[in-house]
């Protein structure tokens, strides 16, 4: 890539991500270029369409979430290991209003939904660890964990007057999951 359309793509990163935290992930496609200085054409031509800059956008908060599954996977405690790490994916997706919304309804083959695969394989390692310890029951799987944890920050989005709200439900859902 040339430098200036890394320059570009870069910018129209960094901004995307500051208009999506800033208005959610309907925000408007023709600011997030605006901001970054440049045409909505050449948006375009980065990220075809809003899920695929949602994915690149997003991509970061992956890769974090992802290291941090890696590192909670000798954690002493496997239960809390993956409690953990269900609730900072809550917080990951509660940063970007209509995040979970759009995750959620996304395609099974959009750039969006692709990044869910890490995520469910890096939750699965932490889940069956869990499961083996005896902690977790062995009927839980880690795509209704995904769904739930996506459920919880669309309504703690819906209710921003309780911000208590998403640790609630998330705490109330994982003690299900307990023997």
């Amino acid at each position: 890539m040339r430098a200036d359309a890394r320059r570009n793509h870069d910018r129209l990163l960094a901004e995307a991500r500051t208009v999506f935290a800033e208005h959610g992930t309907d925000a408007s496609l023709e600011d997030v270029a605006r901001r970054a200085g440049v045409g909505i054409g050449t948006l375009y031509r980065h990220f075809p369409n809003r899920h695929a800059l949602m994915s690149a956008v997003f991509e970061d908060a992956v890769n974090e979430l992802l290291a941090r599954a890696s590192e909670l996977r000798t954690a002493p405690n496997p239960c809390q290991a993956l409690l953990t790490w269900l609730h900072e994916v809550v917080g990951h997706a509660a940063a970007y209003r209509g995040l979970s919304r759009a995750l959620m309804s996304a395609s099974p083959d959009s750039a969006l939904s692709r990044c869910g695969t890490p995520m469910r394989e890096a939750g699965e390692a932490l889940l069956t660890r869990a499961q083996k310890e005896g902690t977790v029951r062995e009927d839980v799987q880690i795509t209704d964990l995904l769904q739930l944890t996506h459920a919880i920050a669309l309504a703690a989005e819906e209710s921003p007057g309780d911000p208590h709200l998403a640790d609630r439900l998330l705490t109330l859902t994982l003690n299900g999951l307990k023997h």
